[in-house]
């Protein structure tokens, strides 16, 4: 039997990556898992890539309406939900002189708004001795050049753990941060190969991190293997973070 069998699961921003990876081991472990994406073309992939149990659901985490419109689908397709990995998140470089409104409410809106009524719209249908997991980052207890904004993002997210914890202790809810290192995902791409070395050189380990180290971790999260974990910011990051 799965760890999470029998379970009902959520993930946003599921087509690439490391929510993807999430999506597909929560699915062998015996959850029913609903993903979100922005790209319908990308979402309709990702869920053929998932096979059985899946529900995908267009939806911008930063968009009222679309999460809306999610939980909607979430209550009559399964009525309630018991594990929320609140996986949306984005990024991009500006030093302090750079900084736009545009680059700052772009960042905020999808990092902190959207996983703030992410959480807030998923309470009523989640049931007792529930899992959150938030989407965190190594950036949000380091210093990164340039990367000032997505950091402070993550900070805050960090900080909504810790206020969430005890607002949902009646319910018996746990929440817990995910806080990746550098993870070898699409994303990487534009840093080419030579960036890519150096990324990877700068992590103890001496590589970088797959997309299924951190769908384990998050499963770990998420089951009654870590019960009595609650609050924490577990991160997954070869060694990065405490350097």
């Amino acid at each position: 039997m799965g760890k999470l069998n029998g379970k009902v699961a959520l993930i946003t921003a599921a087509t690439s990556g490391m929510a993807l990876a999430t999506a597909k081991r929560f699915v062998e472990e015996g959850a029913y898992v609903f993903i979100t994406g922005r790209n319908q073309q990308r979402l309709d992939k990702a869920v053929k890539e998932v096979g059985g149990n899946v529900t995908g659901v267009q939806a911008d985490s930063s968009r009222l309406p679309d999460l809306d419109r999610l939980y909607e689908t979430v209550k009559k397709e399964k009525g309630s939900i018991d594990i929320l990995f609140a996986s949306a998140g984005e990024g991009s470089f500006a030093s302090v002189e750079e900084v736009t409104e545009e680059h700052f409410d772009s960042t905020f809106n999808t990092n902190v708004r959207g996983t703030l009524f992410t959480v807030q719209k998923a309470l009523p249908l989640f049931n007792q001795n529930g899992s959150i997991i938030l989407n965190g980052s190594i950036a949000g207890i380091k210093g990164f050049p340039r990367f000032g904004v997505y950091s402070a993002s993550k900070a805050a997210v960090r900080s909504f753990a810790r206020t969430w914890l005890v607002e949902l202790k009646g319910r018996g809810i746990r929440v817990n941060v995910l806080s990746p290192g550098t993870i070898d995902t699409p994303a990487l791409e534009p840093f080419g190969d030579e960036g890519r070395k150096a990324l990877a050189a700068a992590i103890p380990r001496g590589t970088m991190g797959r997309p299924e180290e951190i769908a384990g971790a998050a499963t770990f999260l998420a089951s009654d293997d870590a019960s009595f974990v609650n609050g924490i910011e577990l991160f997954v990051d070869g060694g990065t973070a405490q350097i």
